[in-house]
């Protein structure tokens, strides 16, 4: 089997920052089939544009554009690349960097595909650092880093004892998230009292039902953002925001910048 060493993945890698050990890759892919392999770094993959279909040991993922990966290192895997441009964004994390910072590695074993929209959004604020690259750059990527890890500990923890509603209400979201919601009917969806919903909500999700809804959406957007020339208001209509403003709003309060400024970064 394959093992691939710092900064090495299948593909044409167009950029490589090396962040204090911390090593970030911008990788096309370009291999329509990569048989199994294990990276000797932990890392995350960030798919930015394009689809790719992964399997593990446990399940197969058909990813696109937005799709959060986790590996641990020594983790093994395959990929398949239906046609078209795909792109990735990595950041590979050294075992001396758990130890370093006393990150349980119990805690993170395996592969995950993370849907949590706060995950998505850290990950693409380290991906906007990495194009800014300035002095600042390298302590806000690992900040940025350690709130992911401190956000899976917390999951792991709650994933043990949650009821079965919280997956069902998090698929549900994740479908129907540009939709108009109503709290009355999410619940009768998922026959639970709407007080019982509103109470719990925060416990397992650690936002309130309407933040949550609005930072789906802003995941959405960046995705597009990342991979095409629509309009601002195109954007805000597809992704579910009532109008123009109110999307600039939201990305201002979730990404620190606006649309056009995150757009701007990227090229």
């Amino acid at each position: 089997m394959n093992t691939l060493r710092n900064g090495q993945f299948f593909g044409q890698t167009n950029e490589t920052l090396d962040f204090d050990g911390l090593i970030i890759t911008d990788t096309e892919y370009t291999h329509p089939y990569v048989d199994w392999h294990y990276h000797e770094n932990a890392y995350f993959t960030f798919l930015l544009q394009g689809n790719v279909i992964e399997g593990n040991k446990k399940e197969v993922y058909e990813c696109s554009a937005g799709t959060l990966l986790y590996h641990h290192w020594e983790d093994p895997h395959y990929n398949i690349k239906p046609d078209g441009f795909t792109r990735g964004f990595h950041i590979e994390i050294p075992k001396e960097w758990f130890e370093k910072l006393n990150i349980s590695k119990d805690n993170i074993e395996g592969s995950f595909n993370m849907k949590n929209p706060e995950l998505k959004l850290l990950m693409y604020k380290i991906f906007k650092e990495s194009k800014i690259n300035d002095n600042a750059s390298e302590t806000s990527t690992h900040e940025l880093l350690l709130n992911i890890f401190s956000e899976l500990s917390n999951q792991k923890v709650l994933l043990e004892k949650k009821p079965i509603w919280v997956k069902q209400i998090s698929e549900l979201l994740h479908e129907t998230c540009t939709d108009k919601l109503n709290l009355t009917e999410i619940a009768q969806t998922l026959n639970i009292h709407p007080a019982h919903l509103s109470r719990d909500f925060h416990k397992y999700f650690h936002y309130n039902l309407g933040d949550y809804v609005r930072k789906l959406k802003i995941n959405k957007s960046l995705s597009i953002l990342t991979t095409n020339e629509k309009s601002l208001t195109e954007i805000a209509l597809e992704c579910g925001f009532s109008d123009q403003s109110h999307f600039i709003r939201c990305f201002k309060e979730n990404m620190g910048v606006t649309p056009l400024k995150y757009r701007k970064i990227l090229k």
